[in-house]
């Protein structure tokens, strides 16, 4: 015991949080004990709120306070293009983009096998519905370039094989601004492998 139980007991409990060591969770402790208390208190009500009242879209899976998030109720996106990504900050990295106006599908995780992680565990089966149902003619293969992530996008392209569906993969390579020199291998390989004619007027 370090001040008290209970102190103890909140560092402790902030460690649950990426990133948040001991040490952080610490200073984060003393700093709402000694400056903040107003705040803390507010924290709390805001994480209680939060984790009893948000549940998953039943259509993409994505967080949300209602049975079907905005996103999937707003008519003027593209229901006809559907983007598939692996988690929700993905989707919110898509969006922040602003240059995507067609719908998601959230699949939580991405295959993994010694995981316990199948094609179940993802709502492919699913997605596949959702792709048959609103006659989507646009996939969106968003998945990570990871092995899993690579598997993930290999396994829902082979399932709309025969669909009429187009099927496409977001390009991995080079990020804007980027050297050569300090760009990895495998992400050198992809953007070699993906490179693109420029066309001559």
């Amino acid at each position: 015991m370090l001040l008290s139980p209970k102190t103890d007991q909140l560092i402790k409990a902030l460690q649950v949080l990426p990133g948040v060591g001991p040490k952080s969770a610490q200073r984060m402790v003393l700093h709402l004990l000694e400056r903040n208390r107003q705040g803390g208190l507010q924290l709390a009500a805001a994480v209680q709120d939060c984790l009893q009242s948000v549940d998953h879209c039943a259509r993409c899976r994505v967080f949300t306070e209602e049975p079907v998030c905005r996103l999937c109720k707003d008519p003027r996106r593209n229901a006809k293009t559907l983007c598939v990504v692996e988690a929700p900050g993905d989707l919110m990295a898509v969006e922040q983009a602003g240059s995507y106006d067609g719908r998601y599908f959230v699949l939580m995780g991405r295959l993994s096998p010694i995981d316990g992680i199948g094609p179940a565990e993802l709502g492919i089966p699913q997605l596949l519905k959702i792709i048959e149902e609103d006659a989507v003619t646009e996939v969106i293969l968003a998945t990570g370039s990871t092995v899993e992530g690579e598997a993930t996008a290999y396994y829902i392209s082979e399932q709309l094989k025969s669909s009429p569906v187009q099927v496409s993969r977001i390009a991995h390579g080079i990020p804007m601004g980027g050297e050569l020199e300090y760009v990895d291998g495998n992400t050198l390989a992809h953007a070699l492998a993906g490179r693109q004619v420029i066309e001559n007027d």
